[in-house]
């Protein structure tokens, strides 16, 4: 039998149905690409440079090696060396699981400096289109906020549409940690945004659900991340239908989670595409994450949260008016993301979603859908909401889990 567990017949429709609508998507938005790069990115020089550097006398490790091999080395030198390599190598220490969550931020501090220098001698450079030189106008722009003084950036590379997170709170105190995990048209120039879309971006919803666990549980150490540190599928062209940015995302993602400073408990919060790199990172997902939870899902590449093997919980909700519930959940060689995680076949605890509006709007405070993100986020599993009137995402969870305790 399929996957489907249908006949024939009906396979072939639905492969037919996925095909139309993945042509229409193509017509409407285009074929999408990935920027034409010429020699090594920034980063990639910065770690070429590591590779080949010492510090008073003695070699620098891989930079690829196991974030414990780093934290142990970083350990072992003084604040000044530590300081010195922050600078010398940016975008290398910037981005490099197992360095100093501090000394990440002073990297990437550096490293923005240096890229918005560079964007601001493109806004005057004649061999660029005026389209070109605007793009990097609002790449300063986006750079000079990103350097804020509050601002706390734990990843950057400013190579093709860019990468980017940044945390809310105190990482190295969290008793827990949240993960946002955005989906399609995920890049620098769309990380955080200031009018009525701003819970719509990665930066918004990061910030609202770290209010949202503050007010939930105010003697709860929490910190969010908002993680854009993968390349999304840019618009809903053929990218989005399948997989494979999600895959280069989830490796991404669970070598995030496993540097983390401390034990502390993780939630993800994937959002859309999102949660398709959270399906597939779920089964390599270490102990520490004790929470999943998608909302506008188009699918986890599972028929079932069994099948994600996960000891994770896994939450999903959607809410009446998001237009997601319209594309076909089915995935037929290679096309589609799967099952659909609200429905009662997948499994999942199924959360109410009531006052978010749309696709992009499960972030905005006063909904119900960021209440149960918070509840989530500190361990308040009672406080949460079910879809349902029957409580039933709530089953199951021991008094000691519904406290936050475990």
């Amino acid at each position: 039998m399929t996957s489907f567990d249908t006949s024939p017949q009906l396979n072939v429709w639905r492969l037919l149905l996925a095909l139309a609508v993945v042509f229409v998507m193509l017509a409407t938005t285009g074929w999408t690409a990935l920027r034409d790069q010429r020699g090594p990115t920034a980063l990639e020089a910065s770690v070429k440079a590591w590779e080949q550097g010492r510090i008073d006398g003695r070699r620098l490790p891989d930079a690829h090696a196991a974030p414990a091999r780093l934290a142990r080395f970083f350990a072992s030198l003084t604040a000044r060396q530590r300081t010195s390599l922050a600078h010398r190598y940016p975008l290398a220490v910037g981005n490099m699981n197992g360095a100093p969550v501090p000394l990440r931020y002073v990297a990437n501090h550096s490293a923005l400096r240096q890229a918005r220098s560079v964007e601001r001698a493109r806004m005057h450079d004649k061999r660029l289109s005026p389209a070109g030189q605007r793009e990097a106008a609002r790449r300063v722009r986006s750079y000079e906020s990103l350097l804020g003084p509050d601002r706390h950036i734990l990843a950057f590379d400013p190579a093709g549409s860019g990468k980017v997170a940044e945390v809310f709170g105190d990482l190295n105190r969290a008793d827990r940690v949240s993960v946002v995990v955005p989906g399609v048209d995920t890049e620098l120039l769309t990380f955080q945004r200031t009018d009525r879309k701003r819970y719509s971006a990665p930066a918004g919803m990061a910030e609202s659900l770290y209010a949202a666990e503050r007010a939930a549980s105010p003697g709860t150490g929490t910190a969010v991340i908002a993680w854009a540190d993968y390349t999304s599928p840019s618009g809903l062209g053929m990218e989005a239908a399948t997989a494979t940015r999600a895959a280069h995302g989830a490796v991404r993602l669970n070598a995030l989670v496993r540097a983390l400073p401390g034990r502390t408990r993780v939630s993800l919060f994937c959002h859309s595409y999102g949660s398709v790199v959270c399906g597939l990172a779920a089964d390599a997902l270490p102990g520490r994450v004790t929470d999943i939870a998608v909302a506008g899902s188009p699918g986890m590449r599972a028929e079932s949260a069994a099948r994600l093997d996960t000891s994770a919980r896994v939450w999903a909700m959607r809410d009446a008016d998001d237009w997601i519930q319209d594309v076909p959940y089915l995935e037929v060689g290679g096309l589609g993301h799967g099952a659909d995680p609200v429905s009662a076949a997948f499994e999942a605890r199924v959360l109410s979603a009531r006052d978010a509006r749309g696709h992009s709007g499960y972030f905005v405070p006063g909904t119900d859908s960021l209440r149960n993100f918070a509840g989530i986020g500190v361990g308040a599993y009672r406080t949460v909401a079910c879809a349902d009137e029957d409580d039933t995402c709530r089953a199951d969870l021991s008094v000691a889990t519904a406290a936050g305790r475990a």
